[in-house]
């Protein structure tokens, strides 16, 4: 269940586009069967993504193949699996995150490319407007709500100092950490930050700023989420929360709090974009699909870390959780 504060401040960052209706015949018996789809890294928000493309394509009738590619955090390997697709001359390629994406766009002209689990595509050049694709390009936006996230850990924590560790090569991480800096200037909380190049650094990053803070946040940031055991076992030892943008991989660590998206149903979302354009739908004519339904979004508490950390929940914020961690245990509500 969600506030209505939430719901609006959601709908203020997020406008949605509603995607045409297309009619559109069965694939000519030429074209490939197979769907490429390229993710920056595994983790179970992105590995949750690429299931429900598949699921939601399943459902809808559809019987392809998929050429499933992970890059591991490696540019490289990104363009690399982006030339495959290309080269292969795959029926369509979804990336997923703002690297992978990126890659596509940058290789591949003449063959469908859908985003998902991106943050600012205008920013990250995949497209120049929110409301248009491009010729062959569109996805779906995972812009978060920053604004609640942080005033849920000042709320719950008490937070006058705020870390904030993200990798400085992610043009998603990068426009989060801004927000996150205006929003926290706005509040008249400290804001300290530090940058890493890749998921190995993580952990020395959260050490550098732990004593220094008061709570760290963490955004839908690839390479620390892809590393976020690292980061809260520095701060479960510093004795302070960790809020983040991620409820699906926030289940198995030391998280205080989740709010973000259901990742599972944006990959369904981006299946159903899929369908569209595989049956005729034009890319350029569908502007950047955001995930507006509050149903969308989800809220999990981990009583476990509170009692370790001497935080306690009004029973206002509890009985808004979706999911909670208690005794070791996750309990949907």
């Amino acid at each position: 269940m969600h506030t209505k504060g939430l719901v609006a401040a959601v709908a203020a960052l997020m406008v949605a586009f509603a995607l045409p209706v297309f009619a559109g015949g069965a694939a000519e018996a030429e074209e490939s069967n197979v769907i490429g789809i390229s993710k920056i890294v595994s983790h179970p928000a992105l590995d949750a993504v690429e299931q429900g493309i598949q699921d939601e394509l399943a459902e809808l009738g559809y019987d392809f193949e998929y050429d499933l590619q992970n890059a591991n955090g490696d540019i490289t390997a990104a363009n690399q699996i982006a030339t495959k697709f290309r080269e292969d001359r795959v029926r369509l390629a979804v990336g997923i995150a703002t690297p992978t994406s990126q890659a596509l766009v940058n290789a591949i002209t003449d063959i469908p490319v859908v985003y998902s689990a991106v943050t600012d595509p205008v920013a990250a050049e995949l497209v120049r407007s929110y409301d248009v694709g491009e010729a062959n390009v569109t996805g779906v936006s995972d812009m978060t709500p920053v604004r609640e996230q942080i005033e849920m850990l000042v709320e719950v924590g008490n937070v006058r100092r705020l870390g904030h560790v993200y990798a400085s090569g992610e043009a998603n991480a990068v426009r989060l950490a801004e927000i996150a800096r205006e929003v926290s200037a706005e509040m008249g909380i400290d804001f300290i930050e530090t940058t890493v190049t890749n998921s190995a650094e993580v952990r020395s990053a959260a050490q550098a700023i732990a004593g220094q803070v008061d709570a760290i946040y963490v955004s839908t940031d690839n390479t620390v989420v892809s590393a976020l055991g690292a980061l809260t076992d520095v701060a479960m030892n510093a004795g302070i929360p960790v809020v983040t943008a991620d409820p699906s991989s926030a289940e198995d660590f030391d998280v205080l709090a989740a709010l973000g998206f259901d990742y599972y149903q944006m990959g369904r979302v981006t299946g159903r974009l899929v369908a569209d354009i595989i049956e005729g739908a034009d890319p350029a004519g569908i502007g950047t699909v955001y995930m507006t339904d509050p149903n969308d979004q989800e809220l999990l508490i981990n009583l476990d870390v509170a009692g370790r950390l001497g935080i306690t929940f009004a029973d206002s914020v509890l009985s808004m959780a979706d999911s909670i961690v208690e005794n070791g245990q996750l309990r949907r509500q």
